[in-house]
């Protein structure tokens, strides 16, 4: 006991030491402080939090209250509208009072290197009042709705960092235990916080304005928080599918502390790939479309501030990416399920991709395929005054996304599919015959759906020698069907080998198969930009060279990756290894 007496007084010791230097919460409130000019923004970039990180495993003290987990989704809304929201026909009839009204600050702190929020994990001190409360929270595993979130009185707005280390991953002890932690950002938001009781659940509902500070640069804040207190995760769905006919929201899981990060390191809304699905292999049918349908959702709600943000390019991609998945997810549960709800949503995924289009084309042409060319043919004139062209259609194509997404249309979708998705609304959809299908297990439905869409890919690719260039569109389109269907599916086939070399091969063609279609976008574009701008006619004529030529390269590439696929063995098999 005396040993371990000594070791918690080193450990304190140690942590004050590492934050002696704050500053006190006066100051940390009312003036602007910088961050240390150290840390590069690219590095913050670079080091983005990753996707799986588990929360990590606590032990809490008695001075910490444990809230395990909450559920949260976000609306995005115009200042000038966010009080009006309060007198929602939903919120009038079904909210137990009038509510609270809070104002709240917080500094949110991090190691220089952000060492917290590259594993998911962040770290704040807010004040109410005269209480000074410091909170932990961290990614729940695949669900980015969820997170963990662990609570501690303080005496100020200094960090106690004593108190949040039993809920710190062990490999980042040592980093908080040897570096100190700085301020990074402060928020200053007034809440009005209140209960709403639906028949699917209890919903805290707190309308947020107020402004995000660091440095001297600052972000307002306008939103309406919504969290699960009790019931189905529907109920946040279905709240906020009503507060569309009250006024014009958009969905958001941009948490503020990503927000302030973001604005701390000048950086925009990262991009995220899908995470990896994992699957049970003795899951049923049931429970596997629920997982694949809500892990769509999620890449679609992540990749919403990036696509809309428009500086990185990814996420237009993302976003895009997001909606092809969704609606192979959908057109997976056609053998089953109904198709009248199914062609609905299908239908509503692709009006949204639709207006994603000519954005990714634009982002693609300007930065990629431009850029290589005229860094490779300098003499060559023209290429100026196509960059500006293809800037203002670039411009003008995300305006066209921006419209797209603050449409109603594209909320009550998303906010649709989420309660369909929680209820798992295509049981109601499904034929009395099909019922017990969704209770057997998924592997026997992935075999059959695998098999027959390789089988697809197969006989689009007979003769592949001879295929001419719609041919190969056709066949491009079966192998992007049949890789989505394998990223949902094969994670069923756990860690076999089979499976890890069927998908890289399936990938590599899909990416070879891809160069052809990427030269034939260029082509539509290059002919667009000619009936406006005479002058980058030579430069147009050089792209065009440029990509003709390298297409006789990427044949031989082309056979070799279909090759290879054709010879991969397919992990559904009952040969494949286990």
């Amino acid at each position: 006991m005396e040993d371990r007496n000594k070791s918690e007084s080193k450990t304190k010791s140690s942590i004050a030491s590492s934050t002696k230097q704050m500053p006190n919460s006066e100051e940390l409130f009312h003036n602007e402080f910088s961050r240390n000019e150290s840390v590069r923004a690219e590095e913050l970039r670079a080091d983005e939090p990753h996707a799986d990180a588990p929360a990590p495993e606590v032990s809490p003290s008695r001075d910490v209250v444990l809230r395990d987990t909450e559920l949260e989704l976000k609306l995005l809304v115009d200042a000038d509208r966010l009080a009006t929201f309060g007198d929602a026909p939903i919120i009038a009839a079904n909210a137990r009072n009038k509510g609270t009204r809070k104002h709240l600050k917080a500094v949110y702190y991090d190691t220089p290197k952000r060492a917290l929020r590259r594993n998911g994990l962040s770290f704040r001190v807010r004040q109410s009042g005269a209480r000074f409360t410091q909170t932990v929270k961290a990614e729940f595993g695949n669900d980015p709705l969820r997170r963990g979130e662990w609570e501690a009185s303080v005496p100020s707005a200094a960090p106690d960092v004593a108190l949040a280390l039993p809920f710190i991953p062990d490999q980042l002890r040592t980093d908080l235990e040897r570096r100190p932690l700085e301020a990074v950002f402060t928020t200053d938001i007034h809440r009005h916080q209140r209960i709403v009781d639906l028949p699917s659940g209890t919903v805290e509902i707190a309308f947020d304005h107020g402004v995000l500070k660091s440095g001297d640069r600052s972000m307002p804040v306008s939103e309406i928080e919504l969290e699960l207190k009790s019931g189905n995760p529907s109920a946040i769905y279905e709240l906020a599918l009503r507060l569309t006919e009250h006024g014009p929201i958009k969905p958001s899981i941009h948490s503020k502390a990503a927000r302030g990060f973001d604005l701390a390191a000048d950086t925009p809304p990262a991009a995220r790939r899908p995470r990896k699905l994992r699957l049970d292999p003795s899951a049923s049918l049931d429970e596997a479309f629920a997982a694949i349908l809500r892990a769509c959702l999620h890449h679609l709600l992540q990749s919403l501030p990036a696509a809309e943000d428009g500086r990185d390019p990814e996420g237009i991609h993302q976003l895009r990416v997001a909606l092809r998945r969704l609606r192979s997810a959908l057109d997976l549960m056609r053998s089953v399920v109904s198709l009248s709800k199914l062609d609905t949503l299908r239908s509503e995924a692709k009006w949204l991709a639709q207006s994603l289009s000519a954005a990714r084309e634009w982002d693609v042409f300007q930065r990629e395929t431009l850029r290589i060319v005229a860094e490779g043919c300098p003499s060559i004139p023209g290429f100026d005054a196509l960059e500006g062209v293809s800037e203002k259609r670039r411009t003008a194509s995300y305006d066209a996304v921006r419209l797209a997404m603050a449409d109603r249309r594209a909320s009550c979708f998303m906010f649709g599919l989420g309660g369909w998705i929680e209820t798992r609304g295509w049981r109601s959809d499904v034929a009395p015959e099909h019922l017990a299908q969704l209770a057997e297990p998924a592997m026997n439905f992935a075999r059959r759906i695998l098999s027959a869409q390789h089988a697809k890919v197969l006989k689009r690719g007979r003769r592949f020698k001879s295929l001419g260039v719609e041919e190969l569109h056709r066949l491009r389109l079966s192998v992007k069907r049949l890789r989505y269907v394998a990223d949902f599916l094969l994670p069923l086939y756990g860690q076999r080998k089979s499976a890890r070399r069927f998908s890289n091969r399936l990938a590599d063609l899909q990416h070879e198969l891809g160069i052809y279609n990427d030269m034939a976008t260029t082509a539509a574009l290059l002919a667009d930009i000619g009936t406006e701008s005479s002058g980058t006619s030579t430069a147009a004529a050089a792209i065009a060279g440029w990509q003709a030529h390298a297409m006789v390269g990427a044949e031989p590439r082309l056979r070799k990756a279909w090759s290879d696929f054709v010879k991969a063995k397919v992990p559904w098999s009952i040969e494949a290894e286990t």
